[in-house]
C-alpha cells in the first residue's frame, strides 16, 4: 500500500491574516522605543524641573541634551528604520546647499511602526506649542528659549519626514506654481512691451 505525504495548504483567508499579523507586528522594538524615549524624556524633565531640582541651568541643559539626542535619532535611525524614510543636507561641487528628501517604496513597512513613528513626530511638537502659551501666560519668560528649542528640532523633523512622504506631489505643486508665475510674468512683460510699442508708435 503506497503512503501519500499530506501538504498543509493554507486555507482560505489564512496567508492574507499572515501578511496582516506581519504588518502589525513590530519589528524594531529598539528603534520604536528610542524614537519616543529622548522626546517623553524631555518633557518630564520640563514638567518636573521643580521637583527634580531647583536650579534652571541644569534643568535647562538636560532638556536641550535630551532634545539633541532626540533629533539626531529620529533624523538618522528611526525614520529610516520604521518608515523607510531620511532626510539630509548636501553641499554640491559648486558650494551650493541643497536639501535632499528621500522615500524607499520598495521597503515593506509595518503599521504599527508607522503609528508609533507618525504619532510621535506629531503629537510632541503639539506639546511645545501649548508651552509657549504657558509661559507667557505664567510669565515665566526665562523657560521661553527652551521651549523654542524643543519646538524647533522637532518641527524640523516633522517637516523633513513630511517632505519624504509627500515630496513628489509637492513637487508637483511647486512645478504648477513655477509654471503659472512664469506664465503670469510673460504676459505682463508682453503686455507692457506692447503699450510701449503703440505709444512709441503714436508719438
Amino acid at each position: 500500500m503506497l503512503r501519500q505525504e499530506s501538504q498543509e495548504t493554507p486555507l482560505f483567508g489564512e496567508e492574507h491574516d499572515e501578511n496582516k499579523r506581519r504588518k502589525s507586528k513590530i519589528r524594531h522594538p529598539v528603534a520604536s522605543f528610542f524614537h519616543l524615549f529622548f522626546r517623553t524624556s524631555a518633557i518630564l524633565v520640563y514638567l518636573l524641573c521643580d521637583v527634580i531640582s531647583g536650579r534652571f541651568i541644569a534643568c535647562m541643559v538636560s532638556i536641550i541634551l535630551l532634545l539633541s539626542c532626540d533629533f539626531w535619532t529620529v533624523k538618522n535611525i528611526s525614520g529610516r528604520l520604521l518608515v523607510g524614510l531620511r532626510w539630509w543636507n548636501q553641499v554640491d561641487e559648486g558650494g551650493r546647499s541643497h536639501w535632499v528628501f528621500e522615500q524607499n517604496k520598495k521597503r515593506k513597512t509595518s503599521s504599527a511602526e508607522s503609528r508609533i513613528f507618525w504619532l510621535g513626530l506629531i503629537v510632541y511638537p503639539i506639546f511645545w506649542i501649548f508651552m509657549i502659551f504657558t509661559t507667557f501666560f505664567s510669565l515665566k519668560f526665562k523657560w521661553l528659549v527652551v521651549v523654542l528649542m524643543g519646538l524647533v528640532l522637532q518641527s524640523a523633523n516633522l517637516y523633513g519626514y513630511v517632505r519624504c512622504k509627500m515630496g513628489e506631489k509637492s513637487n508637483l505643486k511647486a512645478m504648477a506654481k513655477n509654471y503659472i508665475s512664469v506664465q503670469m510674468l510673460t504676459q505682463v512683460f508682453l503686455t507692457l512691451y506692447t503699450l510701449s510699442w503703440f505709444y512709441t508708435q503714436n508719438v
